[in-house]
């Protein structure tokens, strides 16, 4: 395991005297990426008309970030590994710190578009390390409390971030929702550069570049065909193309990962588990259901219902902090019961409050939007915990690390391809809005129903007993 690697041994020592200075440091460094990958959505109607943006490039601004971030969390934990996860993790703070200063001064569509790419890759560094940081600095009991700590203020930024971006958007201007970045990162560094401390480990793997760059490729021209193929004009030929590209570079990556066997970016290995494939399917459905609910719904009360940025912003707070409060308690009932029963109502319930979300888009918001994110969030926070401890039980022990990393990615690649089809919708106005947005709730009720039924018929035998690994 890692954690018994030099690196995390070195780690060990700053913490044992400062731990509170460990854990704030890489709190401050995760909420760059918690706080960006939610409130850039309250800012798309404002940022469309200043930049004169249609809803392909809108769906770029959303998924610039998402695609680097999962193609590459994967391979930013495995530098950290091999070339120290502290160094990791300040660059990509840097990274991110410079990338926003680029998207808050970006002069077109074509360079905000940049700055969230470079966004999203430097998430993708400082995400898994400055968590594979929290392992390895705190050990018992510790380092579940850490972990906990971690989670619930990365969960509480995620939930306020639109809120705050809301109100800068409407005092400020769009662009201020990138200088929110600047003091976290700016703080994150000067506390890191003190009290974290580790070395390479060049016993580690050696990183494989070749399937990142595959699974870069791959993704990147499936998400620009199908962002082409969902706009006005339809499937072309050039999105057509691209999508097939885009294929052939993924089932290459597969072919890369396959020869490389342990030692690859995603061991090929772990899909023998009937029980990770099940759930890593689920992932894909629920999220990508939620990804699209939440780049529309705000998009939807903006330009149909007259609310401000401030307003649809506070119109999305039940869903995290419902989501936050019910997760502890449906996690220690999964652990009772095991997940399958959870992982299949949890979606369930979701598509339900998705069904709801229909009313949006006119009326009361305590009776067409609250509603709505209310039964999302119950659904949601049935499905949270639950399906995190079932990722980490369905694979051997030695692949937990990259088997609860390739989940993470799996949930952000459903949220990439989702606001991808959304380029219509995006662009529409009136009547056409709201008819593309019911549709995409339906959608997004029958995704998430299929996620349910994929939990039901694939977690069987030992998975569906809590605490029991996967045979």
């Amino acid at each position: 395991m890692a954690e018994a690697s030099s690196p995390a041994a070195s780690a060990r020592a700053p913490a044992a005297s400062r731990p509170r200075f460990v854990l704030a440091t890489t709190i401050l460094a995760s909420s760059l990426a918690f706080v960006d990958g939610s409130v850039v959505n309250v800012g798309l109607p404002a940022i469309g008309r200043s930049l004169g943006a249609g809803g392909a490039g809108l769906s770029w601004i959303v998924n610039g970030y998402l695609l680097p971030l999962s193609a590459l969390l994967l391979l930013g934990g495995a530098a950290g590994d091999r070339f120290g996860r502290r160094r990791l993790l300040m660059l990509g703070v840097g990274l991110f710190a410079l990338a926003s200063l680029l998207c808050a001064g970006a002069p077109n569509l074509a360079w905000l578009i940049a700055g969230r790419v470079l966004q999203g890759i430097g998430a993708a560094m400082l995400m898994p390390n400055s968590l594979a940081i929290l392992g390895a600095s705190f050990s018992g009991e510790a380092r579940g409390r850490a972990i906990g700590i971690w989670a619930a203020v990365g969960a509480a930024a995620g939930a306020v971030a639109p809120l705050i971006g809301g109100w800068l958007i409407d005092v400020a201007g769009w662009r201020t929702i990138f200088l929110i970045n600047l003091p976290i990162a700016a703080l994150a560094l000067y506390l890191g550069s003190r009290c974290l401390h580790d070395e390479p480990n060049p016993s580690q793997p050696a990183l494989d570049v070749s399937g990142a760059t595959l699974a870069s490729a791959g993704l990147a021209s499936v998400t620009w065909g199908l962002t082409a193929a969902s706009g006005t004009k339809g499937m072309g030929w050039t999105a057509a193309i691209a999508i097939a590209i885009g294929i052939a570079c993924l089932l290459g990556f597969l072919a890369v990962e396959k020869r490389t066997g342990d030692k690859a970016m995603l061991p090929l290995a772990l899909f023998a588990s009937r029980s990770f494939v099940g759930l890593n399917l689920l992932t894909f459905l629920l999220y990508g259901a939620l990804g699209a609910l939440l780049v529309l719904v705000p998009f939807v009360l903006i330009e149909l219902d007259g609310y401000s940025a401030t307003g649809a912003g506070a119109a999305l707070l039940p869903l995290p902090i419902v989501i936050a409060l019910a997760s502890p308690t449906m996690g220690r009932i999964a652990g009772k019961i095991g997940p399958r029963l959870p992982l299949t109502l949890g979606p369930a319930i979701a598509a339900a409050g998705f069904l709801l979300a229909l009313r949006i888009g006119g009326g009361s918001y305590w009776t067409t939007t609250l509603p709505a994110m209310l039964v999302i969030a119950l659904g949601m926070a049935g499905a949270v915990a639950p399906l995190t401890t079932a990722v980490l039980t369905s694979v051997e022990p030695r692949h937990t690390g990259v088997a609860s990393g390739f989940n993470s990615a799996v949930a952000r690649t459903g949220g990439l391809i989702a606001t991808a089809l959304l380029g219509a919708a995006l662009s529409a106005h009136g009547a056409t809005l709201l008819a593309d947005f019911r549709i995409a709730a339906v959608t997004a009720a029958a995704a998430a129903a299929a996620s349910g039924v994929s939990a039901f018929l694939w977690l069987k035998g030992s998975q569906a007993r809590a605490g029991e690994p996967a045979a």
